[in-house]
């Protein structure tokens, strides 16, 4: 028996370490979807996309704790995968063999199912990582700023990546022109094509046919923006979508001018 849980035990401990990893990749200002799937991906080895691998290569820190999390995953994964096959193939009794096969069966499927449990409770999932976030800023150095209490990522609003097409109604325009600002949507920077970066752009910016846009605003209306083609069907969505933004500033700030 004692192999299954020390096999239960390596997998408590992987947990906890991917959620420690997935709460210090988020003090470094990634979202926190993107921090648990960077941690995850880097701990199993399963990989990630060249655009996610950029945010992560591009920064020390993150790079550090990927670098961990690669280390840490391959021996663990070599650890759980032998204890599995000693504790299933070690010599047993064979008068007990069949009793002994299932007690093992059971007892691992029980300890998967209690942490399975574990790991999907909402309540243990915000204390654990409170407990880690304030374990991190006080015996670390890494940065701490919490930018998702900064940018108010709460009722709906979100920063968002938009890469631009050719027929989108984005492309090929001044942010001047856009006038998003009006949609509630704000460009926080934009990636270029070739590689190069404008950080705050201004209204004489112009949005170009590969550039990928950094955005803050609500999810549904950048959703919208994403998938809005050029035309007249493009502007209406456009006047529709400052009426709407209106309404609700007007709804939030019932003192401001109309």
């Amino acid at each position: 028996m004692l192999p299954i849980i020390s096999l239960i035990v390596v997998l408590i401990v992987s947990m906890v370490v991917v959620r420690v990893a997935t709460v210090a990749l988020t003090l470094t200002g990634l979202s926190r979807d993107l921090s648990r799937f960077q941690a995850r991906s880097a701990f199993t080895g399963a990989g990630f996309t060249t655009g996610e691998s950029e945010l992560v290569v591009g920064h020390p820190v993150r790079r550090r704790i990927i670098m961990i999390l690669m280390l840490l995953g391959n021996a663990g994964f070599v650890t759980v995968i032998s204890t599995l096959v000693i504790s299933f193939t070690r010599e047993v009794d064979p008068e007990s063999w069949v009793g002994s096969i299932w007690t093992r069966l059971g007892l691992l499927f029980g300890g998967l199912f209690i942490l399975i449990l574990f790991v999907r409770s909402h309540l243990i999932d915000e204390w654990m990582s409170r407990v880690i976030k304030w374990c991190l800023k006080n015996w670390t150095s890494l940065d701490t700023r919490d930018y998702a209490n900064l940018l108010h990522f709460r009722d709906e609003y979100a920063v968002s990546e938009l890469k631009v097409h050719g027929r989108d109604w984005l492309a090929n325009n001044p942010l001047s022109d856009l006038q998003l600002s009006h949609e509630g949507v704000l460009v926080l920077g934009i990636n270029r094509e070739d590689g190069s970066f404008v950080g705050a752009p201004r209204g004489k910016t112009r949005i170009e046919e590969g550039d990928t846009l950094l955005v803050y605003g609500r999810e549904t209306n950048i959703s919208e923006l994403d998938t809005r083609r050029r035309g007249k069907k493009g502007e209406h969505k456009h006047i529709k979508a400052v009426a709407e933004q209106t309404t609700i500033e007007q709804h939030e700030d019932p003192d401001q001018p109309t």
